[in-house]
C-alpha cells in the first residue's frame, strides 16, 4: 500500500484479526444442526440429545459446509489484506493473482450453478477479484517512473470504491441493528464484525493505491 506507514499497520491489525478469527472457526461447526423429526410427544422441530446423537449427518453436512466455505473466504480475505498491507510490493501482483484467482472463479462458477447462497459466493468473488486487481495496480504502479502511480483503471477503482463502501454502511447497519444475548453476539455478531472489518480493508486498500 502508498499510504501512510501507521495506516498499513491499522489496516493490517485490523484484517489480520478479523481473518484470524473466521479461520478458528473452521475448528468448530458454527450452524446450528438442521431440525429432524422429533420423537413421540416431543415438541416438533426440536433436537433432544438422543435425535442430535443419531441424526443424518447429511443433514447437517450443508450448513456447515456454507458457514466454513464463507469463513475460508473471510479469512484468506483477511490474512491476505494484512499480508499485502505490510509487505507492499515487495511480493509480485501475479503471486497474489494465483492465491485469489483460482477462488474467484471457483466462486463464480459455485454462484451459477447453484442459486442457494448465490449473492454470498459473488461477494466473496468480487473481494478476490478486487484482491488480485488491488496487488497487480500496486505492482505496476511501483515501477512507473520511481513513484507509486497506481495503473489501475479509474473507472473500475471507482466502482470498487463505491461497491465496498455500501457493503461497509450497509454491514455496519446490521451489526448496530442487531440484537440477543451473549450467544447472539458470538454466532452473528462476530461474523458480522469481520466482514465489516474486511469490507472496510478493502476500501481502504483501494482508496490508498
Amino acid at each position: 500500500m502508498h499510504g501512510p506507514d501507521l495506516v498499513s499497520w491499522l489496516l493490517a491489525a485490523l484484517t489480520a484479526a478479523s481473518g484470524g478469527y473466521c479461520l478458528s472457526r473452521l475448528r468448530r461447526a458454527p450452524c446450528a444442526p438442521a431440525a429432524v423429526p422429533a420423537r413421540t410427544g416431543a415438541a416438533p422441530g426440536r433436537l433432544h440429545a438422543p435425535d442430535r446423537l443419531h441424526a443424518p449427518d447429511r443433514l447437517l453436512a450443508p450448513g456447515r459446509l456454507h458457514a466454513h466455505e464463507s469463513d475460508l473466504a473471510e479469512g484468506l480475505m483477511g490474512c491476505g489484506m494484512a499480508a499485502m498491507a505490510v509487505a507492499g510490493t515487495a511480493v509480485p501482483g501475479e503471486v497474489w493473482a494465483w492465491v485469489y484467482g483460482p477462488p474467484a472463479v471457483l466462486l463464480v462458477l459455485a454462484a451459477l450453478r447453484r442459486p442457494d447462497r448465490r449473492a454470498h459466493r459473488l461477494h466473496h468473488a468480487v473481494g478476490a477479484l478486487a484482491m488480485t486487481y488491488t496487488a497487480l495496480a500496486m505492482t505496476a504502479g511501483s515501477g512507473h517512473a520511481g513513484h507509486h502511480a497506481a495503473a489501475g483503471s479509474p473507472a473500475l477503482t471507482g466502482a470498487l470504491l463505491a461497491y465496498f463502501g455500501g457493503y461497509a454502511l450497509w454491514s455496519g447497519s446490521r451489526l448496530l441493528s442487531g440484537s440477543g444475548g451473549a450467544v447472539a453476539v458470538v454466532s452473528t455478531g462476530l461474523p458480522r464484525a469481520c466482514r465489516l472489518s474486511t469490507g472496510i480493508g478493502m476500501f481502504a486498500m483501494l482508496l490508498t493505491m
